[in-house]
């Protein structure tokens, strides 16, 4: 895997993927930047929540679960001293479909977290404390 970070200008950059997708980062305005971009500690926190996502969506798929929606809400905990790390994460879901199986998308979280999210066991194996919740929402028979 492979990608390149270009410098723009002030705390700006541009981001491309070994894919060929672009992305701007950019820092605070008391930092230089114009706010005109995502913060790369915000990559990161993005990162993991679609590596977790897609997990979750394929294994639920896979086990032949109807999930129409898939929504992940991550939220942060970072050190105050620097470097500023990730200390804590959550990644809350919010899973909907018809006739859904709450054992079977707990099993999906659990593979996600302990077998296929790379972010997310990498951030773990690096100290960072993560958890996971989820609600169901479910939009009755098909």
């Amino acid at each position: 895997m492979k990608a390149n970070v270009k410098w723009i200008d002030n705390a700006m950059f541009l981001g491309e993927s070994g894919s060929g997708h672009c992305v701007a980062m950019d820092g605070p305005e008391d930092l230089g930047g114009r706010n005109a971009g995502v913060r790369p500690m915000e990559m990161i926190l993005l990162g993991m929540g679609g590596c977790a996502s897609f997990d979750v969506v394929s294994i639920l798929k896979k086990s032949r679960q109807q999930v129409t929606d898939c929504h992940a809400r991550l939220e942060a905990e970072r050190a105050d001293a620097v470097p500023s790390v990730f200390t804590a994460i959550n990644i809350h879901f919010i899973i909907s479909g018809h006739n859904l199986k709450e054992k079977q998308v707990r099993r999906a979280i659990e593979l996600s977290a302990e077998k296929y999210c790379s972010a997310s066991i990498m951030l773990g194996k690096g100290g960072v404390e993560i958890s996971h919740s989820y609600e169901l929402l479910e939009l009755g028979q098909s």
